[in-house]
């Protein structure tokens, strides 16, 4: 019986799909026998790409052979080879994308110092876009070479380089800085992803490292997006750098009289029964001295950003509640004058 080339077509992309359904029946059955978060991590992330892969891998393969024509085997194989490399840079990209979950779901985020873990957090986000735009690069680089007309193609650009060069450099100036300075801050790490930090006067955290952007999340869930040479160039704070743990102040303008040290006891009490306070830092020190008033100015510390601000107010509140309940009199008596300044009493120049 004379076998036609169509057959052998078939019967690869048959063997293709039953590979790809056995191996994603062998990872399923692997996966279940395991209790560990990344064999799970693997069986929730399994697609359809390997059906897909293993089919154009098997016809490319059997593409050439003896029962083809020349017009046959040309046209087939170019196709092959194409949906091959295509289908080779999903499969890539999928796997880069697993490694990714696999490396993040071992990370605890919510744990109060979580600093190492959003140190790692920051590298493997920026790594993992590195690699799917280099393996996006690499995949039209083999289509081009894949091809006579495509090798002309590189050969005329290689050719022209010298001029093409200068102008891309001019003209991607602005991106190449962006992109080299977000490989600067996903290994030095001025920030990292959750960091608290104050930019252009704006109080937030840090909610995305992009390769040429940040994406920072005000405290009214405002967005700032700023691009990433931003904080490679220009100053700025950062409360959690080296520890997520921050000290909080608030403010007393009080009279003379007022009892320092019984404002003091007042506020170890208020501390020790808040949950905000992480049992470091608590101090109660009268800073200056003015005409009419002293300044008291309390220290707090708290375990994040978040709860130190509301620490203070919390402090705040029950201390003004305290003094106007027991100490009245200690809160400054300033006159104000509703009379309206008059031009004509202004001194003479």
């Amino acid at each position: 019986m004379q076998i036609e080339y169509w057959q052998i077509l078939a019967l690869a992309a048959v063997t293709g799909l039953l590979t790809g359904w056995l191996v994603i029946r062998l990872l399923k059955f692997v996966s279940r026998k395991q209790s560990n978060k990344s064999w799970r991590t693997v069986r929730e992330s399994i697609t359809s790409v390997l059906y897909f892969f293993f089919t154009a891998l098997f016809v490319n393969l059997l593409a050439n052979n003896r029962y083809a024509t020349a017009a046959e085997s040309y046209f087939i194989f170019s196709a092959s080879k194409i949906i091959l490399i295509a289908v080779s840079t999903w499969l890539a990209i999928r796997l880069v994308v697993l490694m990714e979950r696999i490396i993040l779901n071992q990370l605890d985020l919510n744990k109060t110092n979580n600093l190492q873990e959003r140190r790692l957090f920051t590298k493997v986000k920026f790594i993992k876009r590195l690699i799917v735009i280099s393996v996006l690069v690499l995949a039209v680089a083999l289509l081009l070479l894949s091809f006579k007309r495509g090798r002309e193609f590189g050969l005329g650009m290689l050719t022209s380089a010298g001029i093409v060069s200068v102008i891309v450099g001019f003209a991607a100036q602005k991106t190449i800085a962006n992109l080299l300075a977000g490989i600067q801050i996903a290994f030095t790490q001025p920030i990292k992803i959750e960091d608290v930090v104050i930019v252009e006067g704006e109080w937030g955290h840090i909610e995305e490292i992009n390769l040429t952007y940040v994406v920072v999340k005000i405290w009214d869930l405002r967005r700032m997006i700023l691009p990433i040479t931003y904080f490679v160039e220009k100053p700025f704070q950062n409360w959690t750098r080296s520890d997520s743990s921050v000290i909080g102040s608030a403010f007393f303008y009080l009279d003379y009289h007022t009892p320092v040290s019984k404002l003091r006891h007042q506020l170890m009490k208020i501390l020790q029964e808040s949950r905000l306070w992480d049992g470091t830092t608590a101090a109660l020190q009268l800073t200056d001295t003015k005409d009419q008033f002293i300044v008291l100015r309390a220290v707090m510390s708290a375990r994040n950003a978040p709860d130190a601000f509301d620490l203070r107010c919390e402090v705040r509140e029950k201390m003004i509640e305290f003094i106007n309940a027991k100490y009245p009199k200690a809160l400054p008596n300033i006159p104000i004058s509703l009379k309206k300044s008059d031009p004509t009493d202004a001194e003479p120049l």
